[in-house]
């Protein structure tokens, strides 16, 4: 059995509606011809050659991704070019490429709920909202207090292995209950995680004069995961919505390589910081 790929995408655009995206994002059908067959659909957080060879090796159609492949425009895409070798690996081997990006950061079921519910969080609703279900970001509570220390243990469980761990800054003593999060790159949101009240704000790429900057006003306490980590928890609930959509007709299938650009953490011995 098999679906055509415009099926597909018209139930991830129903999902993960377009208009939702950012001005300056590109969302949709990247590679593909709409008629052509599916029947194995592979879902990614990012657009890389270690995912396509993994679609591949497992014969996959369709790649879904959180990520597009290309942001900005481009003028050439030869196969010189990493992006252009993906797009040339895409067509060669009859793949589809689409991604979801700030439309599934801010819908319902996307991004930011799958962040929320991975760490625990309770009564949520969007950070800033673009109405009572959708928006940006996730803040939350815990159902019970506890140390930072505690719940940054937590999160680095609850989120997917990856060798740069992650980082966390604030009081590790003091408890924490209301939290903020934010997939991938957040840093644009720590005032309105400290409007809203957060005890706590969990996002990626934090970089260090606004944390620093940040945490010298106090409250919410930074937990910073890797972008790849906060955003793959996504990945699971997409592929379990396109295969309930389509129990007969694919199979839809969760790639687990972590595509973080960092190979390890390497922290000094008997020194302290």
């Amino acid at each position: 059995m098999s679906i055509k790929l415009s099926s597909i995408v018209k139930r991830l655009e129903e999902v993960y509606p377009p208009n939702l995206a950012e001005d300056w994002d590109r969302v949709g059908l990247i590679a593909g011809r709409p008629s052509s067959p599916v029947d194995k659909v592979l879902v990614a957080v990012d657009p890389v050659e270690k995912v396509l060879a993994e679609a591949v090796a497992k014969g996959a159609q369709l790649v879904v991704t959180h990520h597009p492949l290309y942001l900005r425009g481009t003028s050439f895409v030869a196969a010189t070019d990493p992006k252009g070798s993906l797009v040339h690996g895409l067509i060669e081997n009859g793949i589809a490429l689409f991604n979801a990006h700030t439309n599934a950061d801010s819908a319902t079921g996307g991004v930011a709920d799958c962040l929320a519910q991975a760490v625990g969080l309770e009564d949520t609703r969007p950070l800033i909202p673009l109405d009572e279900h959708t928006g940006s970001g996730r803040i939350g509570r815990l159902s019970a207090p506890m140390p930072l220390r505690e719940f940054a243990s937590k999160v680095a469980q609850s989120l997917p292995a990856c060798p740069a761990g992650i980082l966390v800054g604030g009081d590790l003593d003091a408890p924490v209950s209301a939290i903020a999060v934010s997939g991938g790159s957040g840093d644009s949101f720590l005032a309105d995680a400290r409007r809203a009240g957060a005890d706590v704000y969990i996002c990626a790429d934090l970089r260090h004069h606004p944390a620093s900057e940040h945490l010298e006003g106090g409250k919410p306490y930074l937990i910073c995961a890797t972008h790849w980590a906060s955003e793959w928890p996504w990945v699971p609930k997409c592929a379990n919505m396109l295969q309930e959509s389509f129990p007969e007709e694919i199979e839809v299938m969760i790639s687990r390589i972590c595509t973080d650009p960092w190979a390890a953490r390497i922290t000094p011995e008997n020194k302290d910081c």
